[in-house]
């Protein structure tokens, strides 16, 4: 369970590598800028570390692949393997150790989302607050505040390389901590389109709103 709800929060977080071109003026702007130019589609290697109130913490590793305008993958490898996929209409959260996958409506799950900054750079105005937070760390870095009325997180800080983007840490409404590291980032890879298919294997627990599938009568 804690593992799904970790996942849920992920989704919403990481299908926004893809909307944030039209706010804060500064350094970290200007980066962003520099690294969101020309960019339809990311691939890239993360270590994350989740802290809870109490101080507890656990890493966690994996790849991501994002392609616009709404598709994504996030896969965690180690310690456990786990994978979130965004197909453009709905968001599979897949445990393989549960045999348990819940799926989300994408346009649910993607509204007011922080990642989404990098492959749909028109909504950033719409959802955000976007302030310069300044240097520290070695980077620049953004401050996102979410305009809904309901938000899953209370921030999200972006935080800017020479190369790019280089963190991300978010805190939510409970009070506990992300911190995400991205390393060996592709511009614009080739990414093939079955990655981002999900198809829950045999046996599986499937959860949540799933796609309505209909039919048409064979004709003779």
């Amino acid at each position: 369970m804690k593992r799904l709800r970790f996942a849920a929060a992920i989704a919403v977080v990481a299908l926004s590598l893809s909307t944030l071109l039209q706010a804060a003026t500064g350094p970290a702007r200007a980066r962003l800028d520099t690294f969101a130019h020309g960019l339809h589609a990311l691939s890239g290697n993360f270590t994350q570390t989740l802290s809870n109130p109490s101080g507890q913490s656990q890493q966690t590793s994996g790849t991501l692949v994002l392609q616009a305008p709404s598709q994504f993958r996030w896969d965690t490898l180690a310690p456990y393997k786990q994978s979130i996929i965004a197909d453009g209409s709905r968001v599979w959260s897949y445990d393989p150790g549960l045999q348990q996958v819940t799926v989300r409506r994408q346009d649910t799950e993607s509204s007011h989302n922080p990642l989404a900054v990098l492959t749909d750079l028109s909504q950033v105005d719409k959802d955000f607050n976007i302030t310069e937070q300044g240097e520290h760390d070695g980077l620049a870095w953004l401050r996102l505040t979410s305009r809904a009325q309901d938000p899953q997180f209370d921030y999200v800080d972006l935080g800017f390389d020479a190369k790019g983007l280089a963190r991300m840490q978010f805190r939510d409404q409970l009070g506990s901590t992300t911190d995400i590291r991205f390393s060996n980032w592709q511009r614009n890879p080739d990414v093939p389109p079955q990655d981002f298919n999900f198809t829950p294997p045999k046996g599986t627990d499937v959860v949540g709103d799933l796609p309505v599938i209909t039919t048409q009568p064979i004709k003779n």
